[in-house]
């Protein structure tokens, strides 16, 4: 079998599905293995399948680290604008030979993600920003 290789596969899907920057592949690879880490530490130093809604969670956290409040930002940047779009990448790059998936693993695991302005904007507004319940005082 030959070893695929991660850039030739990437201009592959680049060309079947321009929707996405060539960055944000890469980003999902890293979130990936980020995301596998956090597992292998919750799960005793077993490494498990990742589900997509764990994987939506690395996602979140592994961009907060890397871009802190530009992550919206530069995920908009790369075309990618909700969680959907991360499933289409991560199909893409199963379909493409580079990620594995289960029997059970759909791309509808990424429909019902988190909002991307709660997730990646919310967390960086002043307090007084994220309680609703603050009242504005003059």
């Amino acid at each position: 079998m030959q070893e695929i290789n991660f850039d030739e596969a990437i201009e592959e899907i680049l060309a079947n599905d321009p929707r996405f920057s060539r960055e944000v592949y890469l980003f999902v690879r890293e979130a990936l293995d980020f995301t596998q880490k956090l597992v292998v530490k919750d799960n005793r130093g077993q490494l498990r399948h990742v589900s997509g809604q764990e994987l939506l969670n690395g996602i979140r956290q592994y961009a907060l680290q890397q871009f802190g409040p530009m992550a919206a930002t530069v995920l908009e940047e790369w075309g990618v604008k909700n969680c959907r779009d991360f499933g289409e990448i991560v199909f893409n790059m199963v379909e493409g030979n580079l990620l594995a998936k289960t029997d059970k693993d759909s791309r509808t695991d990424f429909q019902n993600g988190y909002d991307f302005t709660e997730a990646f904007r919310k967390p960086f507004w002043p307090q007084s920003k994220q309680d609703p319940e603050m009242k504005n005082v003059s």
